[in-house]
């Protein structure tokens, strides 16, 4: 029988042979044959070409196996051995008809090897499996075989692994005809569906898919078109339909999220679940194993056990391949269920954010609950599977212990185990409360830095920068407080993890002692190898607990915020409509906060019904708080009902908010918001909203990229572009909010001709404003004073009316008129021969407005660096605590535990073989002392780690938020805050309490993987080359691996600010987004921009899974060797208990080389948080805040006087100057008007006396100082300003006043009474302790120009700037704030920016700019006696705009 078996293969090998000739003699006929598809071959063969040479290289090998042990069995017993010699000539034959189809077989793109090879091949296979089967079940004695079966030797046994790769080969599948004929795009666009769907089993098994993409990222730098889509089931569409789906199954009141994210995703579950219970299974085999492969080493003598020893090697080497293969395919599938609920988490987080009205969810939880919470309830797929194998892996453990010592020692065991895990219950409570107190600190310090950040322009100029830091820094404090307690509870579960094994053997050994079980070094190997798999469970049960509680808290929070009332008990139309009513207004009331009991009025008291007519033009006015924009809100439905009937509206709605909203995209993308574009439409829109101008001087014209919130445009071309996006979308009733503030006169007037009567005068438009002007063409104007309608009615009807509020209003507008004295009539001014020419309509704004285009094009994409994580950012990781000298002590902590470890292993092992010369005490006395000392080491590791952590962390977010702080403006109006938040946050939170135990963690396994290698070195030489092979092997494979690897990490962190920036935009114009009813394309545009994170995520994880299946393998043969080699060698040259306690350690070389390999290619990943965060450290910094020996007088300045010398300005060198030599000199206790026209160049003046642009030339004294000389701080904080956008921030109004805390309340008083807020304030019972919302929300625009008039005048600054201080304020408070101003400064220098003329005519002086350069400078009235003048001008336009409401003023004076 075994001679006619092993000349059986003489067939195969002449079949081969012939094969070979007949193709040879068949292709003749064909030479000239030629192919057309050279490119497409060309790209297949690239895909199959490395697969085939691995094949040829196989079967090479077990012809040279073959030779080889035929020449040993001839050398040794002189027999010609002739299984060997038929198998070598068979394996010859095939290696050389494989080369010769790869060769020419393969050009016609057959990937399936010829038929004959492959029935030589699973011939093959199914002859060595059945032999080694055999063998087996003789060996276990399970049944007498009834005749003598052939033997496997050492050649079957290493070459089966091989046979099963060459059946797998065999399941290529040829290229059909119709494949071959695709082109070649058509072919990528399919690939890209995802290669992953289109994978077979075993390229999924093995992640073969993965290929193509590490091709490409070798070949180029990753983008993110090269990464193929997720599958369907992960997109963020179908992962959020089906948690909505099972939601809303749930019948109860209550919603579990839990349970309903569990009823979406139970399928993939419960596959995981097999694949972590077969892991679980087959990790036991081995410490099972281990006493019968150390008990054989100890026994060997004849060959019969020589072959037992090659199936105990075989079985280890089966088992550790099976368990490699489930841990890769559990975790895959872990990460795969995780981005799904991540996706699905995130989406109805921005559902909910983009619903919720009133008062929205802040920027900063919003943040977190993404980038934390969904995250962390993502990353407990991991560990789910935790909670029911524990039970199991203990199990298991306990039958092993019972197996090897009996019943009383493994109870000891299970109870020690008990013991541990008992002891790490309370630490792991511990855990879970610091880390929620964590991440309320974090939420608050989050809040803080969003807010900051939005306003770090009002900051600067205040010079609060400094405070605002402290303010921070102390939040962080406490946040490192937290971190502090949490890392070292952290070190003492560390400890236990590490001292448990020692701890549970110690105790069972020492109950065998007592009880005097019989140990062999077998059953002590075996019980600590148990104890080691152990040491997981252990470990893992209060990480588990801790994580559970953690999601918990996830759950929770998230729960809550989806959970919070909708409150939408405003329905846009109900009921049965009237004919021509557009909106019906019902009595009733409405406040902002409904909850609070402070307030004693409701904000707006609606109390009589009002229709409004379609067509009608509907104008509110009222002073400043009277309830304009709260009004407007009922309507819009945006403001909590506290009683009364709902307001109707009837058609589409469009809003410009008071506020403007602008998106991050292009100008056009902002007006078309979602339509379709109609070109002649839109330039109408575009002439009647007076942006063509505008667009002309843009490089990109309409195509121009708008910066984050619009930073890059001024005031009045945000207005613009947001009412030509409500023009644009035709809707039926339009409701402006303070449309006409922000631009100056004539704009004002142009928009009003243009688009309330022009585009829009069959609409119905309800709007608010300031501007009396604009009244008389309104069918109704309603009157606002403290929150309720006190006039309605037509015009004229209420002009009529001496004692009402309109008239009140308008004689303070006309007072404001009067004040301007032109010296000729109106009339006769226009008819002069210099008339005025057609006026562009461009505001002046922060930048050169010609470039930004090109400018902000540049910001938007985030810049990433290319290549390997440098060096140098490990090394300032590394030193960034104590200059790193607690570095090598912890390393040589490592080292010493890891030798005293192995050296009590190796004691117990090799005593109680020779239990005759140690006694009993000697025995556990020297274990406890070795495993004591290593347990200390353990300690003393965990506890410097942590100090460690803890100030390497904190010493680089000081080098961050530092130089953040001290950078330019420019750099904040070219960055997002979503990129800084992304590093303050995700990337913080990684460098606080990962990175740190990621590096050591991967120190701490190499020192234990070459402890390994060199205790098996120690037991046979030969292991040690066979590890610098394969070391060799697993480096190469990491480089290739790394490559792509380090892009997708990189694109995972870049790809997450995408989606924060576009959540912080959508909760800022929610509002809006509602009203025109673009919620489903906003969800689109980030279900889009989630599935591009996932994409990235998905195929990061599974590269981590490509590089692990490989190098487990490859250690895993390793180690199958290395029992081999243990196996062949002579009892004599090798000690039982040292080879025994090598094989145990070997058991753990797969989990551990994995652990440091992931650790390797995971340190460099997380590195990446490193690298973005020292991006940020580096940043160009602005002049210093203090020069020491250049600090002006206390008193400085005294006189108030400026001069400016020459004083040029650009923004870069690349750049056009904007202030082309400006030489002229502010007096002293004056005031200066500037006005001017397009890009004149007013606030570059601005900016540069507050040296927030650097002069390029020239130079600004005031009082006989350079300022340019001295430190930002003295000047800035010498001056007074009311900037543009009046900025109010999250806090008290006392804290609003006087951030820096110097002034008295009686101060603060009596300022808040001279600017008209005292009784504003006393409304809330809190007084100066009343909140103000985030962004100063719950004030209206133009209480909170208010607010920051107060704030400067509290200052009592010598000079004072006002920047359209008053362009939201109605003319009534206008006249008494200027009065103020007068009053207030009659000892300061003032300089006015304004666009009202008003404003700037009673200045003692004006300067005129034009183009960068002065055209007039001299007092007003000087200045209007010339009617050519530039200034004359100006004045004539403003007139020109309101004759009308000029004349009725006069009437009803006269």
């Amino acid at each position: 029988m075994e001679v006619s078996l092993e000349v059986v293969n003489v067939p195969f090998a002449i079949a081969l042979l012939a094969w070979i000739i007949i193709d040879i003699l068949k292709r003749r006929g064909h030479e000239n044959d030629s192919n057309n598809d050279d490119d497409v071959k060309g790209k297949i063969r690239g895909y199959l070409r490395v697969f085939n040479v691995v094949t040829v290289v196989f079967s090479i090998i077990i012809f040279v196996l073959n030779l080889g042990f035929g020449f040993y069995t001839y050398w040794n017993y002189g027999i010609v051995p002739t299984k060997s010699v038929c198998l070598a000539i068979t394996w010859f034959v095939a290696s050389l008809v494989l080369i010769y189809w790869m060769n020419r077989g393969f050009s016609e793109l057959k990937p399936r090897p010829p038929l004959v090879l492959i029935l030589w091949w699973v011939f093959s296979f199914g002859l060595v499996s059945f032999s080694v089967l055999v063998y087996v079940v003789r060996l276990l004695g399970f049944r007498e075989l009834p005749y003598r079966l052939p033997e496997p030797d050492i050649v079957d046994v290493v070459s089966l692994p091989l046979l099963v790769l060459f059946c797998c080969r065999c399941c290529c599948r040829p290229l059909s005809h119709g494949e071959l004929e695709r082109p070649l795009l058509l072919r990528k666009e399919n690939d890209d569906d995802s290669s992953f769907n289109n994978a077979s089993l075993w390229s999924q098994l093995t992640f073969q898919w993965l290929n193509p993409l590490f091709e490409k990222g070798r070949i180029e730098k990753l983008e993110l078109h090269h990464i193929p889509s997720v599958p369907e089931s992960e997109t963020a569409d179908n992962a959020s339909l089906l948690l909505e789906e099972s939601i809303r199954k749930q019948k109860t009141k209550s919603t579990s999220l839990p349970k309903a994210i569990t009823g979406t995703v139970w399928k993939s579950l419960a596959i995981n679940a097999v694949f972590a219970g077969l892991n679980t299974i087959a990790s036991y085999i081995g410490p099972f194993l281990i006493s019968n492969f150390v008990n054989f080493l100890t026994q060997k003598d004849d060959s019969s056990s020589y072959h037992y020893g090659l199936v105990l090697a075989f079985i280890f080497f089966f088992s550790k391949t099976v368990e490699s293969l489930t841990q890769r395919l559990w975790y895959f599938g872990a990460h795969r269920i995780g981005i799904r609920v991540r996706a699905a988490l995130t989406v109805l987080i921005y559902k909910k954010s983009l619903s919720t009205k009133f008062v929205g969810p802040s920027n900063g939880k919003v943040i977190n609950l993404i980038n934390v919470d969904a995250e962390r309830i993502g990353d407990f797929c991991w560990y789910i599977h935790g909670v029911w194998l524990l039970p199991i892996q203990v199990f298991l453990a306990l039958v092993i212990l019972y197996w090897n010592l009996g019943a009383a020692p493994s109870v000891a065991a299970v109870f020690a185990t008990i013991l541990v895990m008992v002891s790490n219950t309370p630490l792991a409570n511990r855990q879970e409360r610091l880390h929620s107190k964590i991440m309320e600190a974090k939420d608050s310090r989050i809040k803080v830095t969003s807010e900051t950040l939005k306003s770090m322009r009002v900051l600067k100029l205040h010079s609060w920068e400094p405070t605002f830091l402290n303010k921070l820094l102390q939040l962080r404090e406490t946040e490192r407080n937290w971190l502090k307690k949490y890392l070292y509870t952290c070190s003492a579960v560390a400890f236990l993890f590490w001292a448990s094994p020692t701890l549970v053997s110690v105790i069972t050994f020492g109950v065998c002692i007592l009880l005097e079980t019989p140990l062999t070094s077998g059953t002590v190997l075996s019980a600590l190898a148990t104890f080691r798999i152990l040491q997981e469970p252990i470990y893992n049960l209060p990480e588990l607990i801790s994580m559970i509680a953690q999601t918990k808290v996830s759950f929770d929070r998230i729960q809550e915020f989806l959970g919070e009332e909708d409150q939408r008990k405003f329905i846009t139309s109900s009921g049965p409509k009237e004919s021509g009513v557009a909106v019906e207004i019902k009595a009733g009331e409405y406040a902002w906060d409904s909850s609070s009991q402070s307030l004693k009025n409701p904000t707006i008291k609606i109390t009589e019904k009002m229709k409004i007519m379609k067509g009608y033009k509907i104008a509110i006015c009222g002073s400043v708080g009277s309830g304009k924009s709260s009004l407007l809100c009922s309507i819009l439905g945006e403001i909590p009902r506290i009683s009364g009937a709902v307001i109707k509206v009837y058609g589409k709605k469009a809003y410009v908010p008071q506020r403007p909203w602008v998106q991050t995209g292009t100008i056009r993308e902002n007006i078309l918001f979602g339509k379709d574009m109609d070109d002649a439409f839109y330039e109408r829109v575009l002439e009647a909203c007076a942006l063509n101008q505008d667009i002309e001087m843009w490089d990109n014209k309409d195509m121009s990229v708008v910066g984050e919130r619009g930073m890059n445009l001024s005031g009045g071309q945000k207005q613009r572009i947001q009412l030509a996006r409500a023009v644009y979308s035709d809707s039926d009733i339009y409701i402006l909010d303070d449309p006409f503030s922000a631009v100056d006169a004539h704009t004002g007037t142009h928009l009003f001709k243009k688009c309330l009567k022009g585009l829009l005068s069959e609409k119905t438009v309800i709007y608010a404003t300031h501007q009396l002007e604009f009244l008389d063409a309104a069918d109704l104007v309603l009157v606002m004073k403290d929150g309720l309608v006190v006039q309605s009615g037509k015009y004229e009807e209420l002009i009529a009316d001496s004692d009402g509020e309109l008239v009140r209003q308008m004689n303070a507008h006309r007072k404001s008129l009067d004040q301007m004295n032109p010296p000729q009539d109106n009339d006769s001014l226009i008819a002069k021969p210099c008339q005025i020419s057609q006026i562009e309509v461009i505001e002046e704004k922060y930048g050169d407005p010609i470039c930004f285009g090109k400018l902000f094009e540049r910001s938007q994409e985030e810049e990433t660096e290319t290549g390997r994580v440098k060096w140098s950012v490990y090394s300032t990781f590394v030193t960034a605590a104590y200059k790193g000298a607690l570095v090598p002590v912890v390393l040589l902590c490592q080292v010493l535990f890891q030798g005293l470890q192995i050296g009590s292993n190796y004691w117990i092992a090799w005593a109680t073989e020779e239990n005759h010369k140690v006694s009993r005490e000697q025995l556990i006395g020297t274990f406890v002392m070795l495993s004591g000392g290593s347990s200390i080491f353990i300690l003393g590791r965990a506890v410097l780690l942590a100090t460690i952590a803890i100030e390497t962390a904190q010493r680089l977010f000081l080098g961050m938020i530092t130089s953040v702080f001290r950078a330019p403006i420019s750099f904040f109006d070219s960055t997002p805050s979503s990129r800084i938040l992304n590093r303050s946050s995700t990337d913080q939170s990684t460098l606080d309490t990962d990175i740190p135990y990621r590096l050591a963690g991967l120190a701490f396994a190499l020192i234990q993987l070459f402890s390994i290698i060199i205790l098996m070195s120690h037991v046979a030489w030969q292991i040690f080359l066979l590890f610098i092979a394969i070391l060799g092997i697993s480096f190469w494979y990491q480089t290739y691996y790394i490559t792509t690897a380090r892009e997708l990490a990189r694109m995972v962190g870049s790809r997450k600010a995408p989606i924060l920036h576009h959540f912080s935009e959508s909760i800022t114009g929610a509002g809006t987004i509602r009203c025109f009813n673009q919620e489903d394309r906003f969800i689109e545009k980030n279900l889009s921009l989630i599935d591009d994170y996932s994409r990235v995520a998905f195929h990061n994880s599974g590269t981590m899974e490509w590089l692990c299946v490989r190098i487990n393998f490859l250690f895993n043969f390793v180690f199958f060797l290395v029992l081999i080699i243990l196996v062949s060698l002579p009892r004599s040259t090798i000690d039982p208990s040292l080879a025994g306690l090598a094989a145990t350690y070997g058991l753990n070389l797969n989990v551990l080389q994995a652990w440091v390999i992931w650790n390797l290619c995971n340190v460099e990943n997380k590195m990446i948080s490193v690298e973005r965060v020292l991006q940020f450290t580096n940043i160009a910094s602005e002049a210093p805040l203090v020069i020491e020996d250049r600090r002006p007088k206390p008193e400085w300045p005294t006189e108030g006087t400026i001069e400016l010398e020459n004083l040029q300005v650009q923004y870069k060198p690349t750049l056009p100057v904007v202030l082309k030599g400006i030489t002229c000199t502010f007096p002293g206790e004056m005031k200066i008007g500037v006005v001017g026209r397009t890009g004149s160049g007013k606030s570059t003046l601005i900016q540069a006396l507050f040296r927030v642009v650097e002069p390029s030339g020239g130079r600004i004294i005031i009082d006989g100082v350079d300022i340019s000389t001295i430190g930002l701080q003295d000047l800035r904080s010498r001056l007074g300003i009311i900037p543009q956008d009046p900025t109010l921030f999250q806090g008290t109004i006392r804290t609003n006043l006087d951030p820096l805390q110097q002034h008295t309340d009686q101060e603060i008083w009596e300022v808040l009474d001279k600017c008209r807020l005292a009784d504003i304030v006393r409304q809330d019972q809190r007084l100066l302790d009343a909140p103000v919302a985030e962004d100063g929300e719950n004030w209206s625009v133009g209480q909170r120009q208010l607010v920051c008039l107060a704030r400067v005048l509290l200052k009592k600054r010598r000079i004072l700037v006002l920047d359209e201080a008053t362009a939201s304020i109605d003319t009534a408070t206008d006249n008494v704030i200027q009065e103020t101003i007068r009053e207030e400064t009659s000892k300061c220098t003032v300089i006015t920016v304004a666009h009202r003329i008003p404003t700037v005519i009673d200045n003692d002086l004006v300067l005129v700019l034009d183009k960068g350069k002065i055209v007039e400078y001299d007092k007003p009235g000087n200045l209007l006696e010339d009617s050519c003048s530039s200034f004359s001008k100006l004045v004539a336009e403003f007139l020109r705009s309101s004759p009308k409401s000029n004349n009725n003023n006069n009437v009803h004076h006269r």
